[in-house]
């Protein structure tokens, strides 16, 4: 072998060497990027899980919260339906009483008006049985309509008392 071989053999097992080494450090450099990919990637997925557990909690409260918000609704609905149609009952029973004349609705008189023409005296006399303020009867056809009415404004009241109820219990 001449020393032009010897020379280009060396040159070629330095070389064989370096390359040899630079496929070591690769391979090295990439088991140390792997382990460090594969920490992240089990930090992301602890931090991911926790996430979702916070986010599933809060559904669940929110969902608990709405639940009885509803359940309360629901109540205060029967309530007032159950107080509405007692109302309607009573009413009912009134005028079932003012047709059959078993009741009179009567409005008190105002003795010292001098424009309604009606003398009545203020105190009552001697005479008299009745120490009550004098009264006058209606027609039973205007104490129906007179009892209508106030069924609707009791209606509306008790209405309005479950609205109220509802915003009450939907605010919270």
């Amino acid at each position: 072998m001449t020393p032009m071989q010897k020379l280009a053999g060396l040159v070629l097992l330095v070389l064989v060497l370096m390359a040899g080494t630079a496929g070591v450090t690769w391979q090295v450099q990439d088991w140390r990027m792997g382990e460090k990919l594969a920490e992240q990637a089990g930090l992301h997925k602890d931090d991911l899980a926790a996430i979702s557990n916070a986010a599933a909690a809060q559904a669940r409260t929110e969902q608990d919260k709405r639940l009885a918000a509803e359940q309360r609704a629901a109540a205060a609905d029967q309530q007032h339906s159950l107080e509405l149609s007692n109302e309607q009952r009573k009413q009912a029973a009134l005028r079932d009483r003012l047709a059959t004349a078993d009741v009179r609705l009567s409005v008190l008189l105002d003795a010292t008006d001098s424009a309604s023409g009606c003398d009545v005296p203020a105190t009552p006399g001697a005479a008299g049985v009745v120490h009550a303020a004098r009264r006058a009867q209606l027609d039973p056809a205007h104490a129906q309509r007179i009892v209508a009415i106030t069924s609707d404004g009791d209606s509306a009241v008790i209405a309005l008392r479950a609205c109220q109820a509802y915003v009450r219990a939907i605010a919270r």
